[in-house]
């Protein structure tokens, strides 16, 4: 599927993006470029590397399933109206497998049904598809999910507008990964930061890479030490509270590391501290695919140092 002007559009945006942030299946993952190897022999480092590779390894289990983020192939906005969607070069969302005709996708508002042209012929939530079936995108189980062969739909809400996110398990972008490398382990790069709360309800204003702006929970701030400085990195809620979830840029981005900057989750904070193991920072899927519509690190953390750990550029 040919991407129209409003992507071309989007990958101007995040070029510019790139230039801003620099100025301030697969293989298994691989430790190359510039840093040192932690080569201690210490239980408590042999035990903290032993669970880094295994996170490492969980990272890339995710990143490659079938209909994971390498899997993108399209992000379409919806317009009110009848749209037919089908493996024909004759419908309006033509995708690479099924039938040529999947269905119809009625769109009315927010709300959007999708007809199936016979029935069984393709399948919603695993089952065969019987007849007309609105489309979810929030639910606790996770958007309504339309499949044939290869391919998958769903929607996604975007600032009040349904989208059409098209994934596809036979994508080039998938088919092709060359698997993830990564700064060396180190284990002074695990830091112990204060946490400092702020007020309750305070937010924190992320922009994405379309452009969209948002105001996101920001609990508080950890604050550390590196080489005599003092460094603060803004927090934000992971979607389920159960984490704290850090977009960040450094020295690095755009350089040895991925332009948009890089993320790192961390467990809550436990008395007045908040654990930083930035082993752990890794590439937003913007990085993959221009198909994502990736958080984007806000002025508060684009640190003016060079964080050698984590994963490195695609």
């Amino acid at each position: 599927m040919a991407a129209p002007d409003r992507l071309r559009a989007k990958a101007g945006l995040v070029s510019l993006l790139v230039l801003a942030l620099v100025a301030c299946q697969a293989p298994a993952p691989r430790e190359d470029g510039p840093g040192r190897e932690a080569t201690s022999t210490d239980p408590e480092i042999a035990q903290w590397r032993a669970e880094a590779m295994d996170w490492r390894q969980r990272r890339l289990a995710r990143l490659t399933e079938p209909h994971g983020w390498l899997s993108l192939v399209a992000l379409e906005p919806l317009s009110e109206g009848r749209w037919l969607i089908g493996s024909d070069e004759g419908n309006h969302f033509r995708v690479s497998s099924g039938p040529e005709h999947w269905g119809d996708l009625v769109v009315i508002g927010e709300r959007v049904w999708f007809e199936p042209a016979r029935p069984g012929a393709v399948r919603i939530d695993g089952l065969p598809a019987e007849g007309e079936t609105e489309l979810l995108a929030l639910r606790d189980e996770g958007p309504t999910e339309v499949e044939a062969g290869s391919v998958q739909f769903h929607l996604m809400p975007r600032a009040g507008q349904p989208y059409l996110r098209i994934r596809d398990s036979e994508s080039p972008v998938r088919t092709g990964f060359r698997g993830l490398d990564y700064f060396p382990f180190d284990p002074d790069w695990r830091i112990t930061a204060r946490w400092v709360p702020n007020p309750p309800g305070q937010t924190l204003l992320i922009a994405n890479v379309l452009g969209e702006l948002n105001q996101d929970p920001n609990p508080g701030m950890a604050e550390f030490e590196v080489d005599g400085r003092t460094v603060g990195l803004q927090a934000v809620l992971s979607e389920d509270g159960q984490e704290l979830f850090f977009i960040l840029a450094d020295r690095t981005s755009g350089r040895e590391t991925y332009g948009l900057g890089r993320f790192l989750y961390s467990e809550l904070p436990e008395n007045g501290e908040v654990v930083l193991d930035f082993n752990r920072t890794y590439n937003p899927p913007c990085a993959f695919t221009e198909y994502s519509t990736c958080p984007l690190p806000p002025p508060e953390n684009r640190l003016d140092l060079r964080i050698e750990a984590g994963e490195l550029k695609y």
